[in-house]
């Protein structure tokens, strides 16, 4: 099950940042949406498709691990963007998330590559200096979702790696992922993206981390189109993978939800996805639709348009039900076609 807001005392009447939608039994949503106290601008309902009765839960919704996904509008200020981001963090703190998760690019988009090269800090600067301070303060998880990161061979290279910080509640760096997989590609209709220009590969994967909603499989937006990273981090304990992106309005529409809810279906994982949102500069846009997928591939929360956030439940139980009833790991068939992930060591 995932479930609404948890009491209509967490909304106040003060201006709030936008949020999405969560999921909860249609037969119990009018009491929700008549709470006086409840406001969420836009609230939206999805109707998703009945889980099996065999599949039911038992324990109660309220008792579940909450996360935010916030979805933002990232330019080339990083003091703005810092501003932005730790609004929506604070009020996923208020709301009773126990992590909040941010798109990639998160900290900047800058016009090109040599304003990101200039731009760009290493893990131990002043900006992720900020945002360990500031999940101390909240007492949450971050998933900082793509750093613009001056690596320990930034002197060499003159490149960065595009890194996925996850901070825990003390503000202590927990995983450090970097892309593996870069964005070259010239789409019609698309602003071409040449990530390597700027950009070194990540030399490994991380395995799955603990966490308060779960164990946590580290990727960033292009790695969504390589199911081998997603099987290899679900074979490793994976419960829920992460795809921090900034996608663009022709791959978008096409192919940024039915990429992530294939994801979670192949992985039977929660599929949790921040993006950017709206135009950064006159030389970039990005397509939003932020969301939350459950493993039985419905999209269970989702944000409006705009910077905001929306929450979901992540239910464990749901998972492990899931992966019992429909085993597919054990009727994988490698003699025949290999290991499409392999199991990380």
């Amino acid at each position: 099950m995932v479930s609404a807001v948890s009491s209509c005392r967490t909304c106040s009447r003060s201006h709030r940042p936008r949020l999405g939608f969560i999921i909860r039994p249609r037969h119990q949503l009018l009491p929700l949406l008549l709470c006086p106290g409840l406001r969420i601008p836009r609230l939206s309902v999805l109707c998703a498709q009945p889980r099996p009765r065999a599949m039911a839960i038992s324990s109660s919704s309220w008792e579940l691990p909450l996360v935010a996904v916030c979805q933002v509008t990232s330019t080339p200020d990083k003091e703005q963007n810092f501003k932005t981001c730790a609004e929506l963090v604070r009020e996923a703190a208020r709301l009773g998330a126990c992590l909040a998760f941010l798109p990639e690019a998160f900290d900047f988009i800058a016009r090109d590559p040599a304003e990101t090269l200039h731009l760009s800090e290493p893990l131990g600067g002043n900006l992720l200096g900020e945002y360990t301070q500031l999940a101390r303060e909240c007492g949450l998880w971050l998933s900082l979702g793509g750093f613009h990161e001056r690596g320990q061979d930034w002197e060499q290279t003159q490149k960065i790696y595009n890194c996925h910080v996850l901070l825990n509640s003390k503000g202590s760096v927990v995983a450090a992922y970097r892309k593996t997989h870069l964005c070259d590609v010239d789409i019609p209709g698309q602003a071409p993206m040449h990530e390597s220009d700027s950009t070194m590969p990540g030399p490994s994967i991380e395995p799955p981390v603990s966490t308060p909603a779960g164990k946590i499989g580290l990727a960033i937006c292009y790695d969504m189109r390589f199911p081998e990273l997603s099987l290899a981090l679900a074979q490793a304990g994976a419960e829920i993978l992460t795809y921090p992106s900034a996608f663009g309005f022709v791959t978008g529409p096409a192919h940024w939800e039915v990429l992530l809810r294939a994801r979670a279906i192949e992985t039977q994982c929660y599929v949790v996805a921040a993006a950017q949102c709206g135009r950064h500069h006159q030389k970039r846009e990005s397509y939003g639709h932020s969301m939350v997928v459950d493993p039985w591939g419905t999209v269970v929360a989702r944000c409006s348009d705009g910077p905001g956030l929306c929450l979901a439940r992540i239910d464990l139980s749901y998972l492990r039900q899931l992966r019992q009833h429909l085993p597919v790991f054990q009727h994988r068939r490698p003699d025949l076609y290999g290991s499409l992930g392999h199991p990380l060591s």
